[in-house]
């Protein structure tokens, strides 16, 4: 049995700082929603949100990315972040506008921040995976 190898470093990286205030914001907003007793929509969204960016975190903690190479995970991770910005503006922009009461105004608030979060961890990725120099072969004249 192939014992799997931890990361220590990726928490205290930007990658994983980023990742750990996602799933910190999805916990308070998931809390906000589940307390208030809000619509079921707005749970589901925050619940899933919790549990997706607590996989990535997981898989890129525990290397798990460099073992699963079937899928490029650089990308899945900026389209996760992306398609998850575009639903919390949607449903946090109802939230906020509806609030049905203090605990779901709180829970929009908190999913306006995981947005940011969203959008920035989108940017950072993007820029650490793909934005590196390219070395040419020739030299530039």
């Amino acid at each position: 049995m192939a014992l799997v190898e931890v990361d220590s470093t990726y928490p205290r990286s930007p990658r994983g700082s980023i990742k750990i205030v996602r799933m910190l914001l999805a916990w308070g907003m998931f809390l906000c929603f589940l307390i208030a007793r809000s619509l079921g929509t707005y749970t589901a969204l925050a619940g899933m949100e919790l549990v997706i960016s607590t996989l990535f975190f997981l898989l890129y903690l525990l290397k798990l990315d460099k073992k699963m190479t079937w899928l490029f995970w650089p990308l899945a991770d900026i389209l996760n972040s992306v398609i998850a910005a575009v639903f919390l503006l949607v449903v946090c922009l109802f939230a906020v506008v509806i609030k049905t009461n203090k605990g779901t105004l709180a829970g929009g608030v908190f999913g306006f921040m995981l947005l940011i979060v969203c959008i920035v961890d989108a940017v950072v990725f993007w820029k650490i995976s793909f934005g590196g120099r390219r070395e040419r072969n020739a030299p530039a004249k």
